[in-house]
Parts: structure tokens; sequence; C-alpha cells
């Protein structure tokens, strides 16, 4: 298991632990509490916690060995699915806490999810993926609308957008750029694709994992030689390398 993933399975562990010692302080109130009623009342939630942290311990685990093993467990990937979202605030806020920067924990995030996804061999065809580029990896300067119709750009070669305009053509996938979350989703729901292939910052490309949370999504960072948010850039490279994860052709 890579450094970068380490991180954030090691902070899902400790959010485990964390509801662990949680559960022992309810046991702890029984022990200490003389009425019946109340007696039951805590066993029925001591219960139901009990059963909602073994399930989540499997997870984990199943999620664990699937990245030491790079195979997917297919009985239980959707279980692992489940606790990689549910443990995730509870993984940022351990993070916090201990000094760890919150960019880290997000590619670390990424990592797993991107993981998560590419171990499920989807073999899609290339029509059915959606690459979703922000709108920051347009030169600034460029008066072309690309919003509206990526095919205004006109591959000056300023940008990044006209080498992955190109790629996107090479294996018919659907590229689209968005100016934030809300034109990315109405994208998606116009044209449900069977997956989508994110270019974005860390805080942007979490965000977008978790909203969809059905939809396979691989996160691809963008770099930022003038800051966030304005002429952005990508490695085409990987960006490349998860369309061949996921499509047929590649």
């Amino acid at each position: 298991m890579d450094t970068k993933k380490r991180l954030y399975v090691g902070l899902l562990a400790s959010s485990l632990l964390i509801m662990f010692l949680l559960l022992v302080l309810i046991w702890y109130l029984i022990t200490k509490r003389s009425l019946l009623v109340n007696h039951i009342i805590i066993i029925i939630l001591a219960a139901v916690v009990l059963v909602i942290f073994l399930m989540l311990g499997i997870g984990l685990m199943a999620l664990v060995i699937m990245i030491l093993r790079s195979r997917t467990i297919p009985s239980l990937e959707s279980l692992a699915q489940r606790v990689h979202e549910m443990l995730f605030p509870l993984a940022l806020l351990v993070g916090g806490v201990v000094g760890i920067n919150k960019e880290k924990i997000l590619r670390s995030y990424i990592a797993v999810n991107n993981y998560l996804v590419k171990s499920r061999r989807l073999w899609l065809r290339g029509e059915q993926i959606m690459i979703l580029l922000p709108h920051c990896l347009q030169n600034s300067e460029c008066p072309h609308k690309i919003t509206v119709d990526v095919k205004n750009c006109k591959a000056c070669g300023k940008c990044s957008v006209g080498d992955l305009k190109k790629l996107a053509d090479n294996y018919h996938a659907v590229l689209k750029v968005a100016t934030g979350g809300t034109l990315a989703r109405k994208y998606i729901t116009e044209r449900k694709p069977s997956a989508v292939i994110a270019v974005a910052c860390e805080r942007d490309l979490s965000l977008g994992i978790q909203d969809m949370t059905v939809l396979p999504v691989i996160g691809v960072l963008n770099c930022r030689p003038h800051g966030p948010c304005v002429d952005t850039g990508v490695n085409l490279e990987e960006v490349e390398s998860a369309l061949k994860s996921i499509c047929k052709g590649g």
C-alpha cells in the first residue's frame, strides 16, 4: 500500500477506534445505572452501535485487503465503499486534530477512491465516459466560450484544453468544461455517463466524489503554477491513464 493511500486508511482506522471507545463508554454507563428502563434503552443503543461498528470494521478490513492485493472483493465492494463514504468526515476531523494538512488528507481520499473505481474493471465504451474539466484550465485571456461548447477551443497551445479535446476525441469520450458544481451536475444529468473522469483541485474533487455517490468518479488533480482557480494545468498522461483504466479501447 503506497503512502498516499496509507494516510487515509489510517485515519479511517482511527475513526473506527473512536467509535469503539464510544461503545465502551456506553457500556460503562450501562453498568453504572440502576433503573431497569435505563438499562434496556442503553443496551438497545449499545447493540445498534455494535452492529454498525462491526459492519464498518468488516468494510475497513475489506478495503485494506483490496488495496494490499490490488484486487476487488465483489461481495464486500459495496460495504467497503460505504465505509469510505461514511467515515470520511470523521477521518477529516481526526486528521485536523492531530495536525495533518487537510489537502494531504483529501489527496489520500482521492487516491483510495480512484483505486476502488479502477478495481471494478468497468470496461466502458468511450462515449459512456465524461471527462469533466474546470474552467480555470482555460487560458484566462482566451476570448472563446468553451463552457457553452468545448469545440469552440482553437487548440492554440496556450493551455491544455486543446490537448484534452484531442485526447477525448481519440477515445470518443464526452468532454465538458464546467464553471462550478451546479453546471457539472447539469452536464451529468443531461448526458447520463456511466463514469466520470474529473479534473480539479483537492477540495472540488472530494466534494464532487461525495456528491456523485452512485456514479464512479476518477479524480485527477490539477496543477496550480499561478495559484488556485486561474491558468491551472493538468498532466495529460494521468488523464489518459484514467481513461485506459475504464475504457474498452484503452
